[in-house]
């Protein structure tokens, strides 16, 4: 398993990084490589060029306003796990870290790299989107901010353009009353969940959104209100698209239920 020819070129900056995809553009960005190396080695990538991003400074940093937390793209799964970044939800991201694959991965995964790379099954996607994130997207022109529910289109699918990088995610503040909730099954720990549910409640601002991993496409997003009953969750995916056969629907929404009951505090 050896990946195939390849030049390498290390970015020294942001605009560095988008510059160089816009030279080439057979070119694929490098971060924790935790999936495109395997790629690589099996070829199912096969770029003409590897754009290393891990020495950018901006893109490691973190910073904080009075309604958000910024966290630069090359953040790792561990370094939240760890708490070494600023942390919203007082402690809900650590142990949802906690939980993706192995630490090993941890120690190398990134939060920009995770959502760029769009799988369904990734904790962060339906994490970040109950929470209501946003990210950054730079590009040869400007740097745009975005909400993250709406950003996957599809598996492996996004809304980034050619030339795109996925800069920063911002996670909003919450009101001290806040509480999350989240929930995935896996056949093996530190595998793919098969399915993902998590929930905010923020009686203070309003909010009680319910989020549901799916198998081949976007989450699923619940706008719930304060009087939602889990005995609603069903019908409530259905109707939004749950897709699958009746064992993926069920499963789907118990694991959901699961993430809304620790929210409540059940």
């Amino acid at each position: 398993m050896k990946p195939s020819a390849f030049a390498y070129r290390r970015a020294s900056s942001l605009s560095d990084a988008v510059a160089a995809l816009a030279a080439n553009a057979d070119a694929k960005i490098m971060a924790g490589g935790q999936t495109l190396g395997p790629m690589l080695n099996l070829r199912l990538a096969q770029p003409a060029e590897i754009v290393d991003i891990t020495r950018i400074p901006e893109l490691c940093a973190t910073s904080e306003t009075s309604d958000w937390v910024n966290l630069g793209a090359l953040v790792t799964h561990a370094a939240i796990e760890d708490g070494l970044v600023p942390d919203p939800t007082r402690g809900f991201l650590a142990r949802v870290a906690h939980g993706i694959a192995y630490r090993a991965v941890r120690t190398r995964g990134t939060v920009g790299g995770s959502l760029a790379h769009a799988d369904p099954a990734a904790d962060w996607l339906s994490c970040f989107t109950a929470l209501g994130a946003q990210i950054s997207i730079s590009g040869p022109t400007d740097t745009r901010r975005v909400p993250l529910h709406g950003f996957m289109r599809g598996a492996l699918d996004t809304d980034l353009a050619p030339g795109e990088i996925l800069s920063a995610v911002h996670l909003p503040k919450f009101s001290a009353n806040a509480r999350f909730g989240y929930a995935k099954f896996c056949r093996k720990d530190g595998e793919f969940a098969d399915a993902i549910g998590a929930a905010l409640l923020d009686p203070d601002r309003a909010i009680y959104r319910l989020v549901a991993s799916t198998t081949a496409g976007a989450p699923i997003v619940i706008e719930a209100g304060a009087a939602f009953a889990p005995e609603e969750i069903p019908a409530r995916l259905d109707a939004a698209g749950s897709t699958g056969d009746s064992y993926e629907r069920r499963l789907r929404a118990v694991i959901l239920k699961r993430a809304l009951a620790e929210a409540m505090g059940k």
